[in-house]
């Protein structure tokens, strides 16, 4: 009988069939556990069917489990706030999101998409990692009570160096995606796992051509620490 494995996938942004196609190459089962670290949606062509997807999966038995990322944050500061953040939101992606709704306005995506997403949590701890989408803020006592910065932070490892930082993580690893990085920067990353105990998976799937490395979606296995990448298929 196969061992049962973890992943994470993040920053899917509505690759639909990227994300499918990853699943395939992964052969992700029933009896393994996926954790989707945040931005499900914005920018790709088809967030409703990466949200379609997973509520199928799960009916179906398998266990996908998800965060909020930034873009699902503005989604619903969208639904409910003034025009300004309306207007943030759509130039970051938000348009293809409606669009792939049929919808007009934030207001008009059903309302069954904006209550799972208003009841993401920001963060996951598992025995060997911490599953957030941006990272952490380590100057706090406890990092985990900072949900801004799990949602928004960048360049925060320098933070590492705390030693208050290093005792709370317990030789956990912290696994995230938000900021764009190519491929063999992940893969250098866990490779060094030992030095800095951090991976960054957002291998900036909807930014094809942007950078050498970018443009994959990539599934990290926590059970067996290894990375698969799919390449972006619209």
């Amino acid at each position: 009988m196969a061992v049962p494995r973890q992943f994470a996938i993040s920053d899917i942004h509505g690759c639909n069939i990227t994300f499918g196609n990853l699943l395939d190459q992964i052969a992700f089962s029933t009896s393994d556990e996926l954790y989707i670290l945040g931005d499900l949606i914005d920018r790709g062509p088809d967030s409703k069917g990466v949200f379609d997807r997973v509520f199928q999966m799960q009916k179906e038995g398998y266990q996908v489990h998800c965060l909020r990322g930034n873009h699902e944050q503005m989604c619903l500061d969208a639904v409910s706030e003034e025009e300004s953040v309306v207007g943030m939101w759509e130039v970051n992606g938000g348009l293809q999101t409606m669009r792939s709704f049929d919808a007009m306005r934030p207001s008009q995506i059903p309302g069954k998409y904006l209550e799972f997403i208003s009841e993401l949590p920001y963060c996951f701890e598992l025995d060997e990692y911490i599953l957030v989408h941006a990272g952490l803020n380590l100057k706090r006592h406890i990092p985990l009570m900072d949900p801004k910065s799990m949602l928004w932070t960048r360049g925060w490892y320098k933070d590492f160096d705390d030693n208050r930082a290093e005792q709370w993580l317990d030789d956990r690893i912290v696994v995230h995606g938000h900021t764009p990085i190519s491929n063999r920067e992940t893969s250098n990353m866990l490779q060094n796992v030992d030095r800095l105990p951090v991976v960054n998976i957002d291998n900036g799937c909807v930014f094809v051509g942007r950078k050498v490395g970018l443009g994959f979606l990539c599934a990290f296995d926590l059970t067996h620490q290894q990375l698969f990448w799919e390449p972006f298929e619209g």
